[in-house]
C-alpha cells in the first residue's frame, strides 16, 4: 500500500509541469577577485618598469592572472559543453554583452583618433606650426603598413572561409585556415616590432610620436589578444568540443577579429596615409 502511494506521487509530480527558466544563474565564484589581484600586480608591474623601479617580487600577478584565466575558461568550457547551461536566451545575452564590448573598445580607440586628428589639423607653436611636426621623419606608407594591411585583410578573409567550412561539417579544413589565420597574425606583430626598430622617432618625440605609438600599440596588443582567442578556438576545435551548429566562442573569436581588421584599416588611412 505504502508502495503504490509512492508510485502515485511519483507519477503526479512527472505531469506536473515545473517551470524551468532559459537563463543561467551563475554559481559563486572565486575568479572575479583574483582576476583583480592580479591585474593589480600586471599594473604594478608596468609602473615599475616605466619608472626604472626593480619590479622581480610582483611576477605573483602574472602567476595569478594565468591560473585565473585557466580556471574561469575551464568553468566556462564545462558549464557551456558539458552541462549545457548555454540555452539560446543565455547565448543572446552573451552575444548582447560582447557587442558592448566592441563598442566600448570603439571608444577607446575614438579617444585616440580625435587627439590625432585635433593635433594634426591645428598644429600648435611648440611643433612647428605643421604637420607632421619639424624633426620628424614619417615611415613609408608602402612598405611594412602596406604588407601589414595584406596580411591582416588575408587572415580575415581565411577565418571566415575557416568558419563557413565548420557549419558545412568539414573540420579539416576548418582547422587548416584557422592555423593559416594565426600564422599570419603572428607574422603581423613580427613586423610591427619591426617597424618600431625601424622608425626614427620614439614615443617621447612630442605629440605625433605619442599619438603613434598608443595607436599602434594599442591594437597591436588587441591583435595579440585577438590571436589567443584563435588558439583558444583552435584548441576546441581539434577537441571536437564545437559543433557545426554551436560555437558561439569561435564567433564571438572571428567578430573580434575582423574588429582588429577595421581598426587596422582606419590607422592605416589615416595615420600612416593621411596623417604623414
Amino acid at each position: 500500500m505504502i508502495q503504490n502511494t509512492g508510485i502515485k506521487k511519483l507519477s503526479f509530480y512527472h505531469r506536473r509541469k515545473i517551470p524551468r527558466t532559459p537563463f543561467h544563474i551563475v554559481d559563486p565564484s572565486p575568479w572575479p577577485v583574483l582576476m583583480s589581484i592580479g591585474l593589480w600586480g600586471l599594473a604594478t608591474i608596468f609602473i615599475c618598469w616605466v619608472n626604472k623601479v626593480d619590479y622581480g617580487h610582483l611576477f605573483w600577478g602574472v602567476l595569478i592572472v594565468a591560473m585565473t584565466v585557466y580556471g574561469w575558461t575551464r568553468d566556462i568550457v564545462n558549464e557551456s559543453t558539458f552541462q549545457g547551461f548555454h540555452t539560446k536566451k543565455v547565448q543572446m545575452g552573451i552575444s548582447l554583452g560582447f557587442i558592448l564590448f566592441l563598442i566600448s573598445e570603439l571608444m577607446l580607440f575614438f579617444s585616440f583618433f580625435w587627439a590625432f586628428f585635433h593635433s594634426s589639423m591645428s598644429p600648435s607653436v611648440e611643433i612647428g606650426c605643421c604637420w607632421p611636426p619639424v624633426g620628424i621623419e614619417c615611415l613609408d606608407w608602402s612598405k611594412a603598413p602596406l604588407h601589414n594591411t595584406a596580411l591582416l585583410v588575408a587572415s580575415s578573409c581565411t577565418v571566415t572561409s575557416s568558419h563557413k567550412y565548420l557549419k558545412d561539417g568539414n573540420f579539416t579544413h576548418a582547422v587548416a585556415l584557422l592555423i593559416m589565420t594565426v600564422f599570419l597574425s603572428g607574422f603581423f606583430v613580427k613586423n610591427q616590432y619591426d617597424e618600431y626598430s625601424w622608425a626614427s622617432f620614439s614615443i617621447a618625440d612630442g605629440v605625433y610620436g605619442s599619438a603613434f605609438f598608443m595607436l599602434t600599440g594599442l591594437h597591436g596588443m588587441h591583435v595579440i589578444g585577438g590571436t589567443c582567442g584563435l588558439l583558444y578556438s583552435l584548441v576546441r576545435l581539434l577537441l571536437r568540443q564545437y559543433s557545426t551548429r554551436r560555437h558561439l566562442g569561435y564567433v564571438l573569436a572571428i567578430w573580434y577579429w575582423h574588429f582588429v581588421d577595421i581598426v587596422w584599416l582606419a590607422l592605416f588611412f589615416i595615420i600612416y596615409i593621411w596623417g604623414s
